[in-house]
């Protein structure tokens, strides 16, 4: 049986970077298995594609350096509700449409991330290089999921009572983790 969520194959195309099946690669093995888990995820929904909401699910459940700059208890579970709702109600409207914030270029659906998921991604592996580390770290994907205001991650924080541009700030480390 065919994944409905295909992986792209390596190499770029006509000059552009990296489709996000190669940015994955270079992920290292704990931010694999969160794309892995999105993956799955993403089509147990019955989704499209993977969207920035399914990464942020996957790095909460996955990653407790993100979770530390997430928050306590309450917080977590108040995110993971509103997450786990999106299958039965709270996301339904995602459905049928494309995470895209109309600044970013179109990537095909075959690719199996949302445009703004494989920015994300691409981002996570520059925050890393600027860094001088090999591959990113959760806390790279979190900073780069609330990077864009359009970002279905973003709506979820909201819901959630958290600001994406503290949850930025802490990712990066310019601000005291949370409480």
């Amino acid at each position: 049986m065919q994944p409905r969520i295909p992986r792209q194959p390596a190499g770029e195309q006509d000059g552009r970077s990296p489709e996000p099946a190669v940015a994955e690669a270079r992920l290292g093995a704990d931010l694999e298995y969160v794309v892995s888990a999105a993956r799955r995820r993403a089509l147990r929904d019955g989704d499209r594609q993977v969207d920035t909401a399914h990464l942020l699910h996957s790095l909460l459940e996955h990653d407790a350096e993100v979770r530390a700059a997430l928050g306590d208890g309450p917080v977590i579970a108040r995110l993971l509700g509103y997450l786990v709702q999106r299958s039965i109600g709270y996301g339904l409207r995602w459905r049928s449409t494309v995470e895209d914030s109309g600044a970013l270029p179109v990537v095909s659906e075959t690719a199996g991330f949302s445009p703004l998921a494989a920015a994300a991604l691409e981002d996570a592996l520059a925050r890393a290089a600027r860094r001088g580390a090999p591959c990113p770290l959760g806390r790279d994907l979190l900073a780069a999921l609330v990077a864009h205001p359009e970002a279905r991650a973003v709506d979820v924080l909201a819901r959630a009572a958290l600001d994406a541009r503290t949850v930025r700030a802490r990712a990066d480390g310019q601000a005291e983790p949370a409480p």
